[in-house]
């Protein structure tokens, strides 16, 4: 059939676009190399490129830990609550609040957040209390840098919990700044009771390893609980809570998903009860895509009953087998504990828990299995999240002494995430020029990294598709800008 005209020439245009997009990625490539070739690279230039560079997913993100502090000053006042100027934590109590507003501003002990900022050094303070802002150049008295960066959730969290949705929506409008579409994050601890006869029993026999006792023990109590109504009604409550807070965040632009987690910190009934709660909810709503557990390993709860958890882990994926595990595991360098509490944690999470994906895992090298563990990691497809701010703040593993040049090398998956970008004031773009400038990578690893992001999330495989094709549109539409950045350079 012959051709008209106006047809002729929509089909020379669609050749010569399929033409243009490998030569635009070739030629993205190239100015992506010239970024980082020397004995220095071009960080300014670097920031640009990976700003303007689409992110798939940020899939190790703490909800609470991600906003930033101005955001919490202004619900301080929104609430009409007040900071006491001297802890620097908010008061709630109105009956204190009343009495401190009677009071002559100079003499107030409890401040509202526009007088507090009004007084730059007690401002300044709080953002060092709240974040880890000024302690690399030696700003404010310092605590351990672990202690600081735990720490600072105490400080927000009367207000973390309210303007969720408020909340969720300044991080998704943030994301789009930075060409990201999809977050999946730690968003509310999961509802849990107390036992203390299963506390009692777990403290007497210390069932750390898989034996016929404890699960006995784990099975008496999850049917105990599944039978409670005011459990039940927990639950519920928690599952209408995060569909609530999510309300409108979902667009064309921008996806979220929700992980239900857990404190280890807490007594073994009340972890494992939070654990179930968490598995019930993930089974409950397609919002909630997955359970973790969070809190500081070095703790001592967290150390002693680590094994335990795990145990917890593994007897509720045989209920509930479908929910999916993200868990931190290995957040410890030498010297935080001692050497044999280095050698079992990836270990423990991978082979007894079954997580599908890796927080952290830092101490890799120092747990004696590890070519075996990576070999799971990588057979399973078991991916690690590797947050390399905080893991440099917390645990002074950064440059070559971390282990991403362990997974890489051994061809583990993995993800570049954002941890808590609020308490460390970075953003996904930064983590990415952190790994480009650290490490000899190119440009078709950061684009697989990218789409990385969203092959190991554990969303729903239609929603990951989706994902997947409007990351192909829009990396064309980046290496098509940067193409003719290149083309216009040669140019000049």
């Amino acid at each position: 059939m012959k051709k008209t005209l106006p047809s002729l020439i929509v089909t020379l245009a669609l050749a010569g676009n399929a033409c243009a997009a490998p030569n635009n990625e070739a030629l993205t490539r190239r100015h992506f190399a010239a970024l980082t070739d020397g004995a220095q690279p071009k960080l300014a230039e670097l920031t640009l490129f990976l700003s303007m560079m689409p992110k798939g997913g940020d899939l190790h993100h703490h909800y609470s830990g991600s906003i930033y502090a101005e955001q919490y000053l202004a619900w301080v006042d929104k609430q009409r609550y007040c900071i006491d100027k001297i802890s620097y934590k908010i008061e709630t109590r109105p009956e204190v609040i009343d009495a401190e507003r009677a009071k002559a501003i100079k003499d107030r002990v409890c401040l509202s957040a526009a007088d507090l900022i009004a007084n730059d050094g007690v401002y300044r303070e709080l953002l060092q209390r709240w974040s880890t802002k000024d302690y690399a150049n030696h700003g404010a008295i310092q605590p351990p840098p672990d202690t600081l960066f735990f720490d600072t959730f105490d400080y927000f969290n009367p207000v973390s919990k309210d303007n969720i949705n408020e909340g969720l929506q300044s991080l998704k409008q943030r994301a789009i700044l930075e060409n990201l579409g999809y977050i999946e994050t730690t968003l509310l601890r999961a509802p849990s009771r107390v036992n203390p006869a299963f506390d009692q029993q777990i403290q007497q026999s210390q069932p750390t390893s898989d034996n016929a006792a404890l699960t006995f023990q784990l099975a008496a109590l999850t049917d105990a609980l599944e039978q409670d109504a005011g459990f039940r009604q927990d639950v519920g409550k928690y599952v209408a809570k995060v569909e609530a807070a999510s309300a409108g965040v979902d667009d064309a632009q921008f996806t979220m998903r929700y992980q239900a987690f857990v404190t280890r910190l807490k007594a073994p009934s009340e972890v494992f009860s939070s654990m179930l709660s968490g598995f019930k909810a993930a089974s409950q709503s397609p919002l909630i895509v997955g359970v973790n557990i969070v809190g500081a390993e070095n703790q001592d709860v967290a150390m002693r009953d680590y094994a335990l958890h795990m145990q917890m882990f593994k007897f509720l994926k045989t209920r509930y087998p479908d929910v999916k595990l993200s868990l931190h595991a290995g957040e410890l360098a030498l010297g935080m504990v001692p050497p044999e509490g280095l050698t079992f944690h990836i270990r423990d999470a991978v082979n007894v828990a079954g997580a599908g994906r890796i927080g952290h895992g830092i101490d890799l090298a120092h747990e004696p299995d590890a070519p075996a563990i990576m070999k799971t990691m990588r057979e399973r497809g078991i991916a690690v999240e590797v947050n390399l701010t905080s893991n440099e703040f917390i645990a002074g593993v950064a440059h070559a002494a971390h282990p991403v040049t362990l997974y890489r090398k051994y061809r583990v998956p993995f993800v570049i995430s954002t941890d808590d970008a609020g308490v460390s004031r970075n953003n996904l773009s930064n983590e990415y020029v952190l790994f480009a400038s650290r490490y000899r990578t190119d440009y078709p690893e950061l684009k697989k990294l990218s789409y990385d992001s969203l092959r190991y999330a554990f969303l729903a495989d239609a929603d990951k598709k989706r994902l997947i094709r409007q990351l192909d549109t829009r990396f064309a539409k980046f290496e098509a800008a940067i193409a003719e950045l290149e083309r216009g350079r040669k140019r000049r």
